[in-house]
């Protein structure tokens, strides 16, 4: 059997899409995100050693990147909010820096990380931004610890893992991440990466009931074209009391890079105006 690894068959399905037009960018960033020695530090907590990097002044706004990401993820969101926020950024449990050496791994306990994350800072309230599996952390964040998130924003997130949700390319591919991985050299990386995948195929399990507990404003954002379902981010939307909702056409799962302008200037409007809910004939005359 043809060894792919988890990395190859995401590169084909997710990151192919993003690297295709980020070459088409020249202007690149000289600052190394998740990379960066004056920025990075290192926070043990809850048998770990989480790696995190900080940027800018003022409020803070953690920003929490997908499964098998870093920071690096959101290079072209740091030096945005930066300007109006203290940025904060960590790689999640069993990624990038951050090691992790447990057999299994849950969405919960990488919120509860975060969660620590913003105690150690002494955050007392965040404004969150999440992406795919940020954006579910994000979620469980302000449903286990309502009183650390001010605004939350994700894209491409989910609450179950079925058919239901994810488009059928999604489904195949988290089928056949885990037969390459489970046929592959089992050393260390290997392991990890499919402790990632079974997360994936796994987890979350969040219910509608937990979603109406959510008491802050949430900015629910999916691709047309998303690995998510848009009719799935919709039934996210349509759960929480306070949520606006952007269903970005042309768009798959990576709206927040090939659409950054766009992305980042909307998320910005929805944490500085107050949240209020427009109305069918809400119009100007």
């Amino acid at each position: 059997m043809k060894k792919t690894n988890f990395f190859a068959l995401a590169f084909v399905l997710f990151i192919a899409p993003i690297t295709n037009f980020a070459q088409q960018t020249k202007k690149e960033t000289t600052v190394h995100y998740g990379h960066n020695p004056k920025a990075g530090k290192y926070l043990a907590t809850r048998g770990i050693q989480m790696y995190y990097e900080s940027y800018g002044q003022g409020e803070p706004l953690l920003l929490i990147h997908g499964n098998g990401g870093s920071i690096k993820d959101f290079k072209y969101q740091i030096g945005f909010f930066a300007k109006h926020y203290k940025v904060i950024l960590a790689d999640s449990r069993a990624q990038g820096k951050t090691i992790d050496t447990a057999a299994t791994l849950k969405y919960e306990t990488m919120a509860d990380d975060f969660n620590a994350l913003l105690d150690s800072l002494k955050v007392k309230s965040a404004y969150v931004i999440g992406w795919s599996d940020g954006g579910i952390d994000g979620l469980l964040l302000a449903i286990r610890h309502p009183e650390k998130v001010k605004k939350l924003a994700i894209t491409g997130a989910n609450l179950i893992p079925d058919d239901s949700v994810l488009d059928p390319a999604g489904i195949a591919f988290i089928a056949d991440s885990k037969k390459e991985l489970m046929a592959a050299k089992q050393d260390a990386a290997t392991r990890n990466t499919l402790k990632l995948i079974n997360m994936m195929a796994l987890e979350p399990h969040i219910s509608h009931s937990d979603l109406q507990k959510i008491s802050c404003p949430v900015f629910v954002i999916g691709g047309d074209a998303d690995v998510i379902k848009p009719s799935h981010t919709v039934e996210i939307f349509e759960n929480i009391a306070q949520a606006h909702l952007w269903i970005v056409p042309f768009s798959g799962h990576a709206t927040l890079q090939r659409y950054k302008e766009e992305f980042n200037a909307k998320v910005l409007d929805f944490f500085q105006r107050p949240f209020k809910k427009a109305a069918w004939n809400d119009w100007d005359n």
